[in-house]
């Protein structure tokens, strides 16, 4: 079993607790309160800033084949998830220029940029991310899409092919990193607990 679907089968109940948890069910239904998704938007907003600077960390310590891959990631999110960001913040009134870090966020974002010291560490420490939404966007995809166009927008962007692909591009280079088992199998958990804590959202 190669190391990263080892890390799947760890990781597979905390995807079932985020499709459990109410504020992804309420997007799955189209029914999500707008304050509730608009406060998400703002706490994934800056999750998101902090986010690029953790590829940018590990670019700066990959081997020479994976530099690009990881510069490429840290441009696409900056450039292309944080657009949607952007997009949805204007219709949902979102404050993303004035909103605050909440304790998730908070306690997330810090948790990441320490793992990213070390290069395999950070590439797991990271996984828990691009897996799970990518893991979120198909199964949510193969629900019935919400009336919301707007849900649906979100549930699109994370179920899209050139998203999956992605991750698993990163997969293969957690495997080729080759980082202790145990290790990498502890810090992907903890990144999974982070990401079930991050969808309650301060409101």
């Amino acid at each position: 079993m190669r190391l990263s679907e080892r890390l799947h089968a760890a990781g597979r109940p905390l995807v079932d607790a985020q499709l459990a948890h109410p504020t992804v069910a309420g997007i799955s239904r189209g029914d999500l309160p707008e304050r509730v998704f608009r406060s998400w938007l703002e706490q994934d907003h800056l999750y998101l800033l902090d986010y690029v600077r953790v590829f940018a960390r590990l670019a700066w310590q990959a081997p020479p084949h994976h530099l690009g891959t990881l510069v490429d990631l840290a441009h696409s999110t900056l450039h292309e998830e944080l657009a949607l960001h952007r997009s949805l913040a204007a219709e949902f009134g979102a404050d993303l220029e004035g909103a605050a870090k909440g304790p998730a966020c908070a306690a997330y974002t810090a948790w990441l940029l320490e793992s990213a010291a070390d290069y395999a560490d950070g590439l797991a420490a990271m996984y828990p991310c691009m897996w799970g939404y990518s893991t979120l966007g198909r199964e949510l995809a193969a629900r019935p899409a919400p009336a919301d166009p707007r849900y649906r927008r979100w549930i699109e962007t994370y179920a899209d092919p050139g998203f999956v692909e992605l991750t698993e591009v990163f997969a293969r280079m957690i495997d080729e990193a080759g980082p202790a088992p145990d290790r990498a199998e502890e810090l992907f958990v903890q990144g999974m607990r982070h990401e079930v804590a991050f969808w309650s959202v301060p409101l």
